[in-house]
């Protein structure tokens, strides 16, 4: 495996991807431009990766298990997925899944030829599902972001945050760039992961916004992607049988080559 993360030896690399990974790249604030670094006071982001994987021949042929590989190391948050459940995730429009196939060229950290073929195909997996997937983790994002508790994963600087501001910034910047997003990608079926209102989600995120105002604004998104869904000319199911034929195909080349 050629992958190398910075900061980070080809050993402790080796511990958080898999050596068939056949795609990675930065998600998250990072590919949507609300990276807030951590010489800044009041940066709450890690560096967030996600990949897909072919697993071990027993996974496929014998009694070996694997999902997905979740490993969270000094300031990288990494995911990466077995082929068959990212397939399965993309099918089901999984907004965090789906921002893989539509990054930046330069988020890219590693492309193999198989996840060129995925990214070329991407299409294959568009459809109005995105109403139900996006409008749902946006709702889990509004529960979230003012049920009043902290959360394990929160740290220290997200903890003190939301004690000075009575609500979760992070969860409302998601809320807001789910909904956004969502809206956007019923109507053209193109996901728009860098943001061009990454200024306006960054002020959010540090608290800028009132609480009041974010509930306004996804009262108002709510009722757009309502809307967005049905006026959408997005196909109303994925292509399944082209979208398991490619699977197959990667993983039959894969299985014959080990």
């Amino acid at each position: 495996m050629n992958i190398r993360l910075s900061n980070l030896s080809d050993d402790e690399t080796a511990k958080i991807i898999p050596q068939e990974t056949i795609l990675l790249g930065y998600v998250g604030s990072i590919a949507h431009g609300t990276y807030i670094p951590s010489t800044n006071p009041n940066s709450i982001d890690d560096k967030d990766i996600m990949g897909i994987c072919v697993a071990a021949r027993n996974v496929y042929l014998g009694l070996g298990k694997f999902e997905q590989l979740t490993i969270k190391y000094k300031e990288w948050d990494s995911v990466v997925y077995e082929i068959r459940k990212f397939f399965n995730l993309l099918l089901k429009q999984n907004p965090n899944v789906l921002s893989l196939l539509w990054l930046d060229r330069q988020n890219y950290i590693h492309i193999s030829e198989a996840g060129q073929r995925i990214l070329d195909n991407r299409e294959l997996f568009v459809s109005k599902f995105a109403y139900h997937s996006f409008s749902g983790y946006a709702h889990a994002q509004l529960h979230k972001m003012t049920r009043g508790k902290f959360e394990g994963y929160m740290g220290a600087k997200r903890k003190e945050l939301v004690e000075e501001f009575g609500f979760d910034c992070k969860n409302a910047a998601h809320l807001i760039r789910l909904l956004r997003m969502g809206i956007e990608y019923l109507s053209d079926g193109y996901l728009r992961i860098h943001r061009e209102d990454a200024p306006e989600l960054k002020l959010i995120k540090t608290g800028q916004w009132p609480l009041s105002k974010v509930l306004d604004e996804a009262d108002r998104l709510f009722a757009l992607a309502g809307e967005a869904f049905v006026r959408s000319p997005l196909p109303n199911k994925p292509k399944y049988h082209a979208a398991e034929n490619l699977l197959m195909d990667i993983l039959e080349s894969y299985l014959l080559n080990q």
